[in-house]
């Protein structure tokens, strides 16, 4: 009997081991949204991890829908969570264990209706909030009339457009691009010919190296404006103020990923990146024209010393 317990725990170790080592050689993976520094950032992100040991895997992924997927497994890090678009879905998986909040980058974002500076010499008084709705007219389309047309980014963005008209009373109507691209496409359009276009941007990124805009100023955010319809200028309503400056990027990972992959998660911890980096890997390829692997491999040759300073114990 001794010796058959004995036996048994020598197999149930050795099987534990097993499944020890098949978990650590799982490639982590990485998932791929639709906007070009986040495409970039996987890229250079993968090509560190790798340089660390690590195998990696890209996963086309829902950007809205990735924390809840990153909470069952199903992706093992989202290396840029913007907190004016993703905040909510994200500090949500955090608050419920399955998801670690592993790094704050150094870059401060900004996502909010933005304006091209031409638009201010028809509409007085931008870029205050009130002062643009007074001028919807100037944004009315065939397919928003009487309202004004407010352009917003893919719905999976989960910027919540349609409840902040709503909750402020804005004479507009929201209409989704179906891409980054979409976006950048009609403000050239309207840009060359001056017309009057209201839409969705953010920073850090290379829009404001091409064009000359602002973002229109809302009542500043506050926590709980998205939840509680009792706090903020409007009792019946959430949502009625704007998106938070000087927001957070973060890095999440799935809440095994520090076991599963302990030698990948300390480079995690001290991946960083700042504005400039943001806005250089969104140049690289929508201004240079570049591939996006073509586009990460000149970030990395370019900043070496610092992303070999993540991979050094010392780092």
């Amino acid at each position: 009997m001794v010796v058959r317990k004995l036996i048994v725990g020598v197999v149930l170790v050795w099987s534990f081991a097993i499944v020890g080592s098949a978990n650590a050689d799982d490639p982590i993976r990485i998932p791929l949204h639709n906007w070009t520094s986040q495409l970039v950032g996987a890229e250079v992100v993968g090509r560190i991890l790798e340089a660390a040991g690590s195998e990696v895997e890209y996963v086309p992924a829902d950007s809205g829908a990735v924390y809840e997927a990153m909470c069952e497994g199903d992706v093992d890090l989202v290396h840029e969570v913007w907190q004016g678009a993703f905040g909510v879905a994200f500090e949500k998986q955090v608050a419920k264990g399955c998801v670690i909040d592993a790094a704050t980058h150094d870059a401060l974002t900004r996502e909010e209706w933005w304006y091209p500076a031409y638009v201010e010499e028809a509409c007085p008084g931008l870029p205050d909030w009130e002062a643009l709705n007074n001028c919807a007219e100037l944004f009315v389309t065939s397919e928003t009339s009487p309202k004004g047309r407010f352009l917003g980014g893919p719905a999976e963005w989960l910027k919540g457009d349609d409840e902040r008209v709503a909750g402020l009373g804005m004479n507009f109507a929201v209409i989704n691009a179906g891409s980054a691209d979409a976006l950048w496409a009609e403000l050239a359009i309207a840009s060359e010919k001056s017309r009057p276009i209201v839409l969705f941007n953010w920073t850090p990124n290379f829009i404001e190296a091409l064009y000359d805009g602002k973002f229109v100023e809302f009542p500043e955010y506050f926590e709980g404006c998205r939840e509680d319809a009792a706090l903020g200028i409007n009792p019946e309503t959430t949502h009625d103020c704007g998106n938070p400056k000087d927001g957070y990027l973060k890095i999440g990972v799935w809440e095994e990923f520090p076991e599963r992959h302990p030698a990948a998660y300390a480079v995690v911890q001290k991946i960083n990146f700042t504005n400039l980096d943001i806005a250089v890997m969104a140049k690289l390829v929508d201004i240079d024209k570049m591939e996006v692997t073509d586009a990460a491999a000149k970030w990395l040759a370019e900043n070496e010393a610092k992303w070999k300073a993540w991979l050094s114990s010392d780092g």
